[in-house]
């Protein structure tokens, strides 16, 4: 099997290298992108309302959110946001409402496949001697709400060009029934069933590190169970790992070489469990990806994650609103970032903040910071200030009532509502919330897939006063600390209120 993922990886070998050579001038290359996405922008309907028709006034596009290309997307204009026609739209977390549509062109889509081929070429190279090759490969299933029809890519391999889907077929782990719909409860006993019978597995590649944990939780939970159901699958020598009270896992998957997975800014923590779970398998971080673009892929021998220079366009803004070109950039600084794609998102903002950690060749490092500080973000549920400030309006609470949603990671991670205000059932408040919570396409899925724990609610008439106190023990200035409906950043609530 070693032979053949040296020929897989010897196709992969020219998308690579001209990677690396673009690496080595990233001004040049950025430069000639921009020339290939003005010339769609300009054809395309929403660049000729602009009236915008000379690269040299690039500067001149706005930049935008989704909702200011929303009208532009709902039209399903297939020539809208660029000359080239729209396979589909893939949905995802909106800004300000529930769920956003994203345009998929084809030349977008091959922009993840170039991330694919990139990112498996270097592990192929650089990384763990891979022997047999079995992969499971999953960001998180589709589990569709009664009634709701399934829209865009059903699971990973379908960002990659046929050729390739069909080459990594025999090596894909997955669940024959994980397309069709099913209840989460059903998806996750027959995912960790397939996991189970997979003694070959070397390669797990998801989005939250959590998503993996849940899993493992699952599998010491009910591994009685799940030796009956398996019994006569599972050899004797599987089966009796299973009996311990600690499951071993790197015993469990001797051969896995690699985990894929979120490993900065609210994902850190969750990492680190995982890499104390497999001491001895790489952790490797995903880098900074999301259904808008692909951004940076991480590189052994970069020590880190460059962007995806060739595909796609990028620019900085730092905290004064000053913009900045990628070969711009400065070691340490921090920014907010600005793409142009091949799909039609023309000077967009992502809302992702960076840090640039090193240069590689000649290319700027980008280490993930977050989320924009109006986004909470612990597993990918993408909650926004905006739709939790709408979520927490329909709750019809007293006006002048102190409401502030907290994060938190501890015991599991989980929303806690802060009242400065007793309330007569709690707990009913605490599903209503929830209830509305889920219209948010991530927090739903993050909440099916039990990476998050149902919403808490909790009423003091001292809360404001028992967050601020928390926040100045935490080195905060007092002055510094707003409580808008959403908290962005983990807080221990037990030890906040003393319970």
């Amino acid at each position: 099997m070693g032979w053949l993922i040296k020929a897989f990886g010897a196709l992969l070998a020219p998308t690579a290298k001209r990677f690396h050579q673009a690496l080595a001038q990233p001004q040049v290359t950025q430069q000639d992108l921009q020339q290939t996405l003005f010339k769609n922008f300009s054809q395309s309907a929403y660049g000729q309302s602009l009236g915008i028709d000379a690269i040299d006034d690039w500067q001149k596009i706005p930049i935008v959110t989704y909702e200011n290309l929303q009208p532009w997307i709902e039209t399903r204009n297939k020539t809208g946001l660029t000359s080239e026609p729209v396979l589909f739209y893939e949905k995802t977390s909106g800004s300000s409402g529930p769920a956003k549509h994203i345009p998929y062109t084809r030349s977008l889509r091959k922009s993840f496949h170039q991330l694919f081929c990139i990112w498996a070429y270097d592990l192929i190279t650089q990384g763990p001697k891979f022997k047999t090759g079995k992969v499971y490969m999953c960001i998180s299933p589709k589990l569709l709400a009664p009634g709701e029809i399934a829209e865009g890519f059903q699971d990973d391999s379908e960002y990659l060009d046929r050729w390739l889907r069909w080459l990594l077929h025999p090596f894909l782990v997955s669940p024959s029934d994980a397309h069709k719909p099913q209840p989460p409860e059903v998806f996750q006993s027959n995912l960790c069933k397939t996991l189970l019978l997979e003694e070959n597995l070397e390669t797990i590649s998801i989005w939250s590190p959590s998503f993996l944990m849940v899993q493992l939780d699952y599998i010491q939970t009910h591994r009685q169970a799940l030796q009956l159901q398996l019994q006569g699958q599972l050899s004797p020598a599987r089966s009796q790992l299973l009996n311990g009270t600690t499951i071993n896992w790197e015993a469990l998957w001797p051969q896995l070489k690699l985990i894929s997975c979120w490993d900065s800014a609210m994902a850190a923590d969750q990492a680190s469990g995982l890499q104390a779970k497999f001491p001895h398998t790489l952790i490797q971080g995903k880098g900074l990806l999301a259904t808008e673009a692909p951004m940076t892929v991480p590189l052994m021998a970069a020590n880190g994650c460059v962007p995806l220079l060739n595909e796609v366009f990028f620019e900085f803004e730092d905290g004064a609103g000053q913009i900045y070109l990628l070969h711009e950039l400065q070691v340490g600084q921090t920014y907010e970032v600005i793409i142009s794609q091949r799909g039609g998102l023309y000077r967009y903002r992502m809302c992702d903040r960076i840090q640039v950690t090193h240069y590689y060749q000649a290319t700027p490092c980008l280490k993930f910071m977050g989320r924009g500080h109006a986004t909470s973000d612990m597993v990918g549920e993408k909650l926004t200030l905006d739709f939790v400030s709408q979520s927490i309006e329909q709750l019809e609470l007293p006006a002048a009532t102190f409401k502030c949603l907290a994060p938190s990671l501890f015991p599991q991670p989980h929303y806690t509502l802060l009242l400065g205000h007793e309330v007569e059932a709690p707990h009913q408040l605490a599903i209503q919330l929830e209830q509305l919570l889920c219209h948010g396409f991530h927090y739903r899925q993050a909440r099916l897939l039990g990476q998050l724990q149902p919403v808490q609610v909790h009423c003091s008439d001292d809360m404001p006063q028992c967050l601020m106190a928390y926040h100045y023990h935490q080195g905060k200035r007092l002055g510094d600390v707003k409580y808008p409906h959403l908290l962005t950043t983990p807080i221990d609530v037990r030890a906040m209120c003393g319970f």
